[in-house]
């Protein structure tokens, strides 16, 4: 904010005050987060003198109780679940609120809308319970033993599916209508004025939307819990059971102890370096294409 600025918000008292108020809860978004990894931080730091971050990589497996301390499988875990979930659920929710916008009745429009916002208001866990009655033994009767991999990828499309389409229907609406009228004045048909006008200008908000989905699905652990199987292993297939790092944390954090405990919080370390890493990539990669 510039000097000039400043001289006119001195001039209303109220805009002094609002903008005072809005730096304190700006102050206070960034102290939480600061908190929280602090808290994480101070303990894990006894994991992570006591054991060392290497053994977290090279450890023959884990388990605790036998001071083994491997995350690596869990790493992949969920790596793979979260990459699956976003591959699928981008496309889908891109296209439905392209179909939503330019192609459906406006009817069908309205109702498309309420029914995604249905689905975003689900309890996670109401997810996880449909995945464990229905997916898991229908995944089960193709492919043994069901929990696996590929119902965690399933489970987490529909969970992030909302997030992503709503965002890129908010991000489609938000268009302006002289952008679409200069395209139908050029003579372009009308999936070549989406693609040509449309995404170009929304790129900001669907690369918002896939970066919300992507935060979620990496954080999703109750519906995880229920329908991965919880095997701690690196997985080959699709259909082999895996466990992720929020759902080890989840199953194991009530009863450890000492460097068990610590190490359940290097897991949330790993975690918050993931969405760190994802929030940097983002940031990044919106800078890019604003000067390209």
């Amino acid at each position: 904010m510039t000097s000039s600025d400043n001289n006119i918000l001195s001039r209303w008292p109220t805009d002094r005050l609002l903008l005072w108020l809005l730096r304190g809860t700006a102050a206070i978004a960034g102290s939480i987060v600061l908190l929280i990894v602090l808290f994480l931080v101070l303990d894990a730091l006894p994991a992570l003198q006591h054991i060392g971050i290497a053994r977290f990589f090279t450890d023959p497996s884990w388990h605790p109780a036998e001071h083994f301390y491997n995350l690596t499988p869990m790493l992949w875990g969920t790596l793979f679940a979260t990459i699956g979930a976003v591959l699928v659920a981008t496309p889908l929710g891109i296209l439905s609120a392209v179909f939503c916008q330019y192609y459906a009745p406006p009817a069908l429009g309205r109702l498309y809308r309420k029914l995604i916002e249905l689905l975003a208001g689900i309890p996670s866990v109401v997810y996880g319970f449909w995945g464990l009655v229905v997916l898991v033994p229908l995944i089960g009767a193709i492919h043994p033993p069901g929990p696996s991999l590929l119902a965690g990828i399933v489970i987490l499309t529909i969970m992030i599916l909302p997030t992503i389409a709503l965002m890129a229907d908010a991000s489609l609406a938000s268009i302006p209508p002289q952008y679409l009228r200069g395209a139908a004045a050029l003579g372009l048909p009308r999936w070549a004025t989406i693609r040509g006008v449309v995404f170009p200008a929304a790129k900001s908000g669907l690369f918002t939307g896939v970066i919300l989905g992507t935060g979620r699905a990496i954080g999703e652990t109750m519906a995880i819990l229920m329908v991965c199987g919880n095997v701690v292993q690196a997985p080959q297939s699709l259909f082999d059971p895996v466990r992720t790092l929020t759902a080890n944390i989840a199953l194991e954090m009530a009863y450890a102890l000492g460097n068990h405990r610590a190490a359940l919080f290097v897991s949330g370390l790993f975690l918050m370096g993931m969405i760190a890493a994802l929030v940097g990539a983002a940031d990044r990669i919106s800078r890019e294409k604003i000067y390209a």
